[in-house]
């Protein structure tokens, strides 16, 4: 099997790529050399994003591989994404600059809208009521085809788009999304969206791929799942080889995030083998996920999602 997805621009992005959020427990320092240890272990595909604070230490990072001759620019593929304070036409451009900036980059490979609201300027994650807005995506989406006119970045995409956001979003695209990258494991297996996605030929990238089980949003219940264990052990490999191997046979690429070495390694390797469709039959009936702590951009008295459903429109957990 092919390690790369071949996008809807001819660009090819890697499958496996690494996550850089973090809650900021580890110092900088140990950050910056955990993306040194990825690239020095075959990680070329780098996810990031203004709200997660690593833009920094990554592309330093990433300049003095450069510099060591380890790699070139073209070897890498680099994703930032646009935050919701930033996320009307008038805001696209200086925060693709700034991101641009922060990672000593001339251009990204792929820039994403972040979720698909808009928040006033200077909120931030948690967001009170009244910081929350409705998203212009006609406009919003206009800035971001001219930061690829101009040569800024490669693809545009979004993340967290329910499938009618993602038809309404085509209705008026000139240059359509590349990508939409969500939450996406055994536990909210996006049956609904990946179709949409499919037909649509934008390509599924799964955030969070093995349920986040070190955040305080996430869960370990996906790698400690007697299903995956099972699967896990007849095929010689650990849970989370598991988890990701099941995005990757479902056709999307996935984003876990590892700042440990070993871990890092024992997420690439999962190409040139596959899970049965016995075992995908059995993954699929894993209870999906029904509920979650929805106070990040989610508010009971105002904004435009009073909910997660509402958010999905109604494809929560399908």
């Amino acid at each position: 099997m092919a390690e790369y997805a071949v996008l809807n621009t001819g660009a090819s992005m890697p499958l496996v790529g690494l996550g850089t959020g973090s809650d900021g427990a580890l110092p900088l320092d140990r950050r910056k050399a955990a993306i040194s240890a990825a690239v020095e272990v075959g990680y070329r595909h780098f996810d990031t994003a203004k709200i997660y604070n690593s833009e920094g230490f990554l592309g330093e990072a990433l300049k003095e591989a450069m510099e060591a001759g380890l790699v070139k620019r073209e070897d890498f593929f680099v994703t930032s994404k646009l935050w919701c304070s930033d996320a009307y036409p008038d805001g696209v451009l200086p925060a693709l600059l700034n991101s641009l900036s922060a990672l000593q980059l001339d251009y990204l490979d792929l820039y994403l809208i972040h979720w698909p609201i808009r928040l006033k300027e200077g909120a931030i994650q948690n967001p009170k009521p009244d910081e929350l807005i409705a998203l212009d995506l006609q406009g919003t989406w206009r800035a971001l085809e001219a930061c690829v006119k101009q040569g800024l970045v490669r693809a545009i995409g979004v993340s967290n788009f329910s499938s009618k956001k993602i038809m309404e979003l085509l209705d008026f695209a000139e240059i359509p999304p590349a990508v939409n990258q969500v939450e996406m494991h055994p536990k909210w297996q996006q049956r609904l969206l990946r179709e949409t996605c499919k037909k649509a030929n934008v390509h599924v990238s799964a955030w969070s791929p093995l349920g986040a089980p070190l955040m305080y949003w996430g869960s370990p219940e996906i790698l400690n799942n007697p299903i995956i264990k099972d699967i896990a052990s007849n095929h010689g490999k650990a849970p989370a080889q598991v988890v990701l191997r099941w995005g990757l046979d479902n056709g999307a690429s996935v984003i876990p995030k590892s700042f440990n070495k070993k871990r890092m390694v024992e997420n690439l390797d999962v190409f040139g083998w596959h899970l049965t469709d016995e075992d995908h039959q059995h993954i699929s009936g894993i209870e999906q996920k029904k509920n979650i702590d929805g106070s990040f951009i989610c508010s009971p008295v105002s904004g435009p999602y009073k909910s997660l459903e509402d958010l999905w429109d109604g494809e929560f957990g399908l």
